[in-house]
């Protein structure tokens, strides 16, 4: 609001004689000191909660921004691995089964850690390499396994049946050291430990996993509505995000390559 009564003061303007027009002058000007979307956004929205206070206590009659559109806050890229830490990631050694299988599946599904963790084997169909997900609105979907997680699921459940751990069908797919299903906070402290122990010191969450999933199939060509029929986005526009993510690189690529950049 600083920056309003300023421009009315430079301007001569009242609150009452603020057209549309001037409106449009005072973004504009901010627009030029190549502030933030989220910045102007929170400006934006001062100024016309202000107006509205002054219509609803007839304080003045016309409001001028009543017909501008909101300023939308740019969608924050979200972070991911790149291949190499990835790979550096899946390659550890020494470490156990289960967390090898839990890191294969978040990146090789793209899954989310609630839906990991809800998991029981028989949502894994071994024969037709698939992962039944229960999900977001209570919905359910099937989504593609590679054959390197399927083998780490199956090893892990080999242990488990060597050690007389539970592993039929209706079991937990992954279980904590007291053979009960493992918590969500849980493996999200074995997940952290996991990016530490690869080298990985971005401020990465199990959630990356997926971002990077996506990010990684649609690089390699995948369609976009197919990752967003596995990523079970009910929206088109939230699975877009990855777009641009791969968009940003091509445009990289082309700035290197192209004779007349």
């Amino acid at each position: 609001m600083y920056d309003f009564a300023l421009f009315l003061k430079d301007k001569e303007l009242f609150l009452s004689g603020v057209s549309k027009y001037d409106a449009r002058a005072f973004f504009e000007k901010l627009q030029d000191k190549e502030l933030s979307k989220a910045t102007l956004a929170r400006k934006f929205t001062a100024v016309r909660t202000f107006y509205n206070f002054l219509i609803i206590n007839d304080i003045i009659k016309q409001h001028p921004m009543q017909y501008m559109s909101r300023i939308k806050k740019d969608k924050k890229i979200p972070l991911f691995l790149t291949e190499i830490e990835t790979q550096r990631l899946l390659s550890l050694e020494n470490i156990k089964l289960r967390d090898r299988a839990m890191i294969e599946l978040l990146y090789s599904c793209g899954l989310r850690i609630e839906e990991l963790m809800s998991l029981n084997i028989k949502n894994i169909d071994f024969m037709s390499d698939i992962v039944t997900v229960f999900g977001k609105g209570k919905k359910w979907r099937i989504v593609p396994v590679g054959i390197k997680c399927i083998e780490a699921i199956m090893s892990y459940i080999q242990e488990r049946r060597e050690k007389g751990f539970p592993y039929d069908i209706k079991s937990p797919m992954f279980l904590s050291d007291n053979n009960k299903r493992l918590g969500q906070r849980t493996a999200r402290r074995i997940i952290h430990r996991l990016f530490i122990q690869a080298g990985i010191f971005k401020k990465a969450s199990p959630h990356t996993l997926r971002h990077t999933f996506a990010t990684h199939i649609l690089d390699r060509g995948c369609d976009i509505r197919s990752v967003q029929e596995m990523l079970g986005h009910k929206n088109l526009s939230t699975t877009q995000i990855y777009a641009h993510v791969t968009i940003e690189s091509l445009k990289k690529i082309y700035k290197k390559t192209h004779p007349r950049k």
